[in-house]
Formats: C-alpha cells, sequence, structure tokens
C-alpha cells in the first residue's frame, strides 16, 4: 500500500502570482505551526500580511517567514480576548498597509484534561480565545468593511472534534464546534455585505511548533494511523486558505473545508481497542 500521494512541495504557488496583491491580511497566531505556514502562502501570493499575536518571538518567526517568499508583513501586539485590544490591532494594521480586507483566525489554546480535572477558569481560557476570540476579530472586521462597502473574506480554523466530540480536550471541542456554528451564521448574516465566512477543519500537521500534547511517541509510525498514510504538510493548509479566501472561491461561504486525509471519518466496529480517558492522559500535577 502506498496510500495518498504527497502534494507538490513547498514553494510551488496554488493560485496565481499576485493574486493577493491589492489584499492586506491578519494572521491571529501567525507566527508559529500551522497559523505561521498559511501566513506564508499569503505572502507568496503577494498580501501585505499581519501577524497577529501576544508573544513578539513568535510574531518576528511569522514576520521572517513571510519576508522569506517575498512577502509583506508586520507584526501585531493583541489579545484576542479583548475588544479594545482587537479595535487597536485593526486601527495599527490598516495605518501601515489599509484596509484589511481578508481575517484567519487562527489563535487557539488547548490542554488535555478529564473534564472532571477541567476548572472554570481553564474552561474559559480555552474558549474565550477560540469562540469569544474568533468573534470579536470577525465582528470587528465587519463592521469595517461593512461601513466602507469593501467586503471580504474570513477564514476560521475549526476542528473534525466539532462534530464528534473531543474525550480528552473538552473544552476545546466545545469551542471548536461554537466556531463551525458561527460560521455558518455569519456567512448569512454578511454575505449581502459581500463578506464570505468560511472555516478548515485540519487533521494532524506534523511541525516544528507542536504541543506536548499533541506528539506522539509510538513504536509504530504515526503515518499508519491515517487512511492516506501520510500525515498532512503544512502548506497544504496553506493552499486551502488561500483559495477560500480568494476569487476564485466567490460563491463558497459557510463551509467547512476538512482536510485531513478522510482520517475523522474512520469509523467500524471493527475500531481498536478502546481506552478510558485517564489511561492516555498526562499524570495530573498534585
Amino acid at each position: 500500500m502506498q496510500g495518498t500521494r504527497n502534494a507538490p512541495p513547498l514553494g510551488n504557488r496554488m493560485l496565481p502570482e499576485g493574486t493577493f496583491a491589492n489584499d492586506v491580511v491578519i494572521v491571529t497566531g501567525g507566527g508559529s505551526g500551522i497559523g505561521k505556514g498559511i501566513a506564508t502562502e499569503f505572502g507568496r501570493c503577494g498580501a501585505a500580511v499581519v501577524i497577529l499575536g501576544r508573544d513578539p518571538g513568535r510574531r518576528q518567526h511569522g514576520i521572517e517567514a513571510v519576508e522569506a517568499v517575498g512577502g509583506r508583513a508586520i507584526g501585531v501586539s493583541c489579545d484576542v480576548r479583548d475588544a479594545a485590544q482587537i479595535k487597536a490591532a485593526f486601527d495599527e494594521a490598516e495605518a501601515a498597509f489599509g484596509p484589511v480586507t481578508v481575517l484567519v483566525n487562527n489563535a487557539a489554546g488547548n490542554f488535555p484534561a478529564a473534564a472532571e480535572d477541567i476548572s472554570a477558569n481553564g474552561f474559559r481560557a480555552v474558549t474565550s480565545i477560540v469562540l469569544d476570540g474568533t468573534f470579536l476579530m470577525s465582528t470587528e472586521f465587519a463592521r469595517r468593511r461593512i461601513a466602507d462597502e469593501r467586503g471580504g473574506a474570513i477564514l476560521n480554523i475549526a476542528a473534525t472534534y466539532a462534530w464528534t466530540g473531543g474525550p480528552g480536550t473538552a473544552h476545546s471541542a466545545a469551542a471548536k464546534a461554537g466556531v463551525v456554528n458561527l460560521t455558518q451564521s455569519l456567512a448569512v448574516e454578511w454575505g449581502p455585505h459581500d463578506i464570505r465566512v468560511n472555516a478548515i477543519a485540519p487533521g494532524l500537521y506534523k511541525h516544528g511548533d507542536m504541543g506536548d500534547h499533541m506528539r506522539l511517541d509510538e513504536p509504530e509510525s504515526v503515518e499508519g494511523h491515517q487512511p492516506a498514510l501520510r500525515t498532512g504538510q503544512v502548506h497544504e493548509l496553506g493552499w486551502a486558505a488561500t483559495y477560500l479566501c480568494s476569487d476564485y472561491a466567490a460563491f463558497c461561504s459557510g463551509h467547512t473545508f476538512v482536510l485531513d486525509g478522510a482520517n475523522w471519518l474512520r469509523r467500524s466496529l471493527r475500531m481498536p481497542k478502546f481506552e478510558p480517558v485517564r489511561s492516555w492522559l498526562p499524570e495530573r500535577a498534585s
């Protein structure tokens, strides 16, 4: 068995050169992981990219990644849980590059825990970044683009456990389910204003910024646990993001695009032996 073929290598452009030459793109959490990969592909297609986040070091990594492919980028400090900071971040981005026409809501938080061990503050820490942050960023974007009648595109980063549930990450799964629903609601509300809202639900994409809870130290390869017999390449997500936010997808809105090599559909009566959540979660701190 050979599995699904690899995508063209990193460095290829999915869309015509200059597709986003007249666009300003904000990527929240764009300084690491899949956010950085997405920001890079927008830069490769000519966009002016704003790396938005709290960590100055990560913002700089995002800037360097975009500039390495010939793009323009700045970093802007912002906590997506704070509406006042969001407004100030948009003001700073637009003072530098002009009106923001594409928003990628990638910022997230997560940690593995049994639901009964998650405190109220721990639950809110995740949902406020993932769900509240997506709502606050999106509404700030929409108010501006409705007012100036420019339109634009929003892309949210969802997850397949929005539909299946996420044992061991109940807070994140609930928040991502909200993001999928919000994507659908806002697509309908803002369609008349030429604002499209879509989402991507990624599968497993290995990269250097993965948290410890995402690293799988198994004797057999992770690839063998996927129907595609491989994991995703981060630039594949970047290509999907640029397509969904481009005019080539002008009639696509309210859609959540699953990009996981069919892994989330792998359900049958011959599933691997069930393991209770606590058997594979890290031990609780005393």
